[in-house]
Formats: C-alpha cells, sequence, structure tokens
C-alpha cells in the first residue's frame, strides 16, 4: 500500500495499485465477443477470437503495508505453500519433476565452468553468455 518512491505526489504508485487491482476484476469479468467488437469497431475475426476470455477466474490478492524483507520472505513462503497444495490436490510432486532433476544434471557441469578463466561455449549460446557474464564480472577469485 506505502510507496517507497513516493514521486509526484505517489502518481506512479496509485498507476500501479490501479493496475494491480484491475487485474483480478478482468480476470473475474472477462470479455464477451460483443464486448470486443463493440470496444475495437474491429470486424477482424483473428483480433476477435484473441480478446475474448471467459471471466470467472479465480486470483490471489495480497495487499501489504509495505514490502521488507520479511514480508518478501512471506510471500516466497506463501507461494511455496501454494505450489505443494496445489500438487497435492493434483495428486502431483511439485518438487520432484522431471525438469528438475535435468537441471540438477546440468548444474553439476556447470559449477565447475564458474572457475573458467576461458570463455565458455560448451553450451547454448543463452546459457553460454549468462555464464561468462558471471564469470566477467565475479566478485570472488576462481577455485584453484
Amino acid at each position: 500500500m506505502e510507496t517507497q518512491n513516493p514521486i509526484r505526489d505517489n502518481l506512479h504508485h496509485k498507476i500501479l495499485l490501479a493496475n494491480f487491482l484491475a487485474q483480478p476484476e478482468a480476470l473475474m469479468r472477462g470479455l464477451t465477443e460483443e464486448e470486443v467488437r463493440a470496444q475495437n469497431n474491429s470486424t477482424d475475426e483473428l483480433v476477435i477470437y484473441h480478446k475474448t476470455f471467459l471471466g470467472n477466474r479465480p486470483t490471489n490478492s495480497l495487499i501489504l503495508p509495505r514490502i521488507t524483507p520479511f514480508i518478501l520472505g512471506y510471500l516466497i513462503a506463501t507461494y511455496e505453500h501454494k505450489i505443494f497444495v496445489q500438487g497435492q490436490i493434483w495428486n502431483i510432486n511439485s518438487y520432484d519433476q522431471f525438469g528438475v532433476e535435468l537441471g540438477k544434471q546440468l548444474a553439476k557441469v556447470i559449477l565447475p565452468e564458474l572457475d573458467s578463466i576461458q570463455p565458455v561455449t560448451a553450451h547454448d549460446q543463452s546459457t553460454n553468455g549468462l555464464i561468462n557474464f558471471i564469470n566477467k564480472y565475479r566478485k570472488w577469485t576462481p577455485s584453484k
């Protein structure tokens, strides 16, 4: 609720809050084909198809007085709890999926590369770029 940057009489923060409040309302209301046609004066069926969506979609809105380190931890814990409960309801283990296992295997390859002085080229361009960026700007000394 409180901004940490009260610029222009909190105008920016008010705009952010207005958008925050509008999204759950939009998901609740939805947008019918007729409303899309009326708002856009459009007959393009592809545009109408993409802008039309059903309402009655559930959301969670958390209103907090201020973001602090404690509150950030609270938000992360709340999200983790939500994911756990959803996994129980849907009968899946949210924390032991095959993608996570693949990530653990790939991390074993990447770990020693975080000490590389030479540019890393063993991965895709994005991963190489991230590793090389970290290696270039890291604050630690590479292990011997």
